[in-house]
C-alpha cells in the first residue's frame, strides 16, 4: 500500500512537472486580477457593440452600406498597421488557423457588418436589440453542434425561449414610431430587417466560437489587425465602384466624426476588449456579457431617437433576457463541486 501511494505521488510529480507553469501562489494573486479584468473587458467590448449597432442607423441614412463597411475596415486599418507585426514569442501561423481567421473576418466582421447595417435601417433600433437577444442561446447551439459541447435541459429551455421571443417580435405588429424612426417602413421590410439582424446574431455566433480558439494561440490585438484587414480586402470592389459615384461632399461633418468613431469602435477596441476576455474566461461564460448588447441598443433606441416599446417587445425581451441567463449562469451545484475539488486539492 505504502509502494503504491508512493508510486502515485511520485507519478503525480512528475506529471506536474511536464505543466508549462505550476506555481502555486502566482496564478492564485494573478487569477485574483486576470477575471475581472477579463469580465470587465467582455462587458464593454458587447456595449460598444451595442452603441454602434444603434448609431449606425443614422450612418446608414449617409452613406451606402458598402462603401460604409469599406471605409470603416480602412480606417481601422491605418489605426492597427502596427499590431500586424508577429511578436517574437508566437508561432507563425499554420494552413488551419489562417482559414480560422478568415472565418472569423468573413462571418464576424464582413458578413456581421452587411447583415447590420442593412438589416439595422429596415427595422427599428428596439427590434434590433430583442434580436441581438439570442447571441448566447445561438452561440450555445453552435457550441454543441460544432464543438460537441453538452447541452443540458436548461440550455435546450434557454434556446426555446429565445426562439418564442424572436417568433413573438416578427409576427406581432410593430407598433406605431415617432417621426424619423420605422414609421414609413411597410411590415414586408420590417420583416426582412429583422431576418438580416438574426443572420448578424448568427455571424456573431460564430464569431464568439471561433474567437475561443484563435485567441489561444495568436495575441488579441493581432488577431483584430488581421480580421480586419482581410474584411478590407472582402469589401474593397464594392466599395470602390461605390466611391467612384458618391458624393462625399454631401457627408456632414457629424456623420465624418460618428463614423470615425464606429471604425475604432467595431475593427478596433471591441474585437480586442473581446479577445482579452476570451484569453481567460470560456466562450460559455463569456456568452453572458452579450445583455450588454441588446441592453444598450434598445436604451439608446428608446432615449436617444425616440422610439416606443410596447407590451409584445417588453415580453420578448424579458423572454430573450431569461434565455440568456439560463444559457449562460453556471449551475449551483457544478460550481459548489467545483469548489469543494479546489478545497480539497489544495
Amino acid at each position: 500500500m505504502v509502494t503504491a501511494l508512493g508510486s502515485n505521488a511520485l507519478g503525480a510529480g512528475c506529471a506536474g512537472d511536464t505543466l508549462p507553469t505550476t506555481p502555486a501562489p502566482l496564478p492564485r494573486v494573478t487569477y485574483r486580477f486576470q477575471k475581472p479584468l477579463a469580465y470587465a473587458s467582455l462587458a464593454l467590448s458587447m456595449t460598444l457593440v451595442g452603441v454602434y449597432v444603434a448609431l449606425c442607423k443614422p450612418l446608414v441614412a449617409a452613406i451606402p452600406v458598402f462603401l460604409l463597411a469599406w471605409m470603416r475596415f480602412g480606417i481601422a486599418a491605418v489605426a492597427m498597421a502596427s499590431w500586424l507585426k508577429k511578436p517574437a514569442d508566437e508561432a507563425p501561423i499554420d494552413r488551419r488557423t489562417r482559414m480560422f481567421l478568415f472565418l472569423e473576418s468573413f462571418l464576424g466582421n464582413f458578413l456581421f457588418s452587411i447583415c447590420m447595417l442593412y438589416g439595422i435601417s429596415m427595422t427599428s433600433t428596439v427590434s434590433a436589440g430583442v434580436i441581438l437577444s439570442a447571441i448566447p442561446a445561438t452561440s450555445a447551439l453552435m457550441g454543441w453542434y460544432f464543438l460537441k459541447e453538452k447541452m443540458n435541459a436548461r440550455m435546450w429551455l434557454a434556446v426555446a425561449l429565445a426562439a418564442t421571443g424572436l417568433a413573438m417580435l416578427t409576427l406581432a405588429k410593430a407598433p406605431a414610431q415617432t417621426p424619423g424612426t420605422a414609421s414609413l417602413l411597410d411590415p414586408a421590410t420590417v420583416l426582412i430587417g429583422n431576418v438580416l439582424v438574426f443572420g448578424a446574431v448568427l455571424c456573431e455566433s460564430a464569431f464568439v466560437v471561433i474567437g475561443k480558439r484563435l485567441s489561444a494561440t495568436i495575441s488579441p490585438k493581432r488577431i483584430a489587425a488581421i480580421i480586419n484587414l482581410n474584411g478590407f480586402a472582402l469589401s474593397t470592389p464594392m466599395g470602390l465602384y461605390i466611391a467612384w459615384q458618391f458624393d462625399f461632399g454631401a457627408v456632414s461633418l457629424n456623420a465624418w466624426g460618428l463614423l470615425v468613431f464606429y471604425a475604432l469602435a467595431a475593427s478596433v477596441w471591441m474585437v480586442w476588449l473581446w479577445m482579452t476576455g476570451l484569453k481567460t474566461i470560456p466562450a460559455s461564460q463569456a456568452g453572458v456579457f452579450a445583455v450588454m448588447l441588446p441592453l444598450t441598443t434598445a436604451l439608446i433606441g428608446i432615449l436617444g431617437f425616440g422610439e416606443s416599446f410596447s407590451a409584445v417587445q417588453a415580453l420578448a425581451f424579458g423572454l430573450a433576457l431569461l434565455s440568456l441567463l439560463l444559457a449562460t449562469l453556471p449551475a449551483r451545484a457544478s460550481a459548489a463541486s467545483t469548489d469543494i475539488s479546489a478545497s480539497n486539492s489544495a
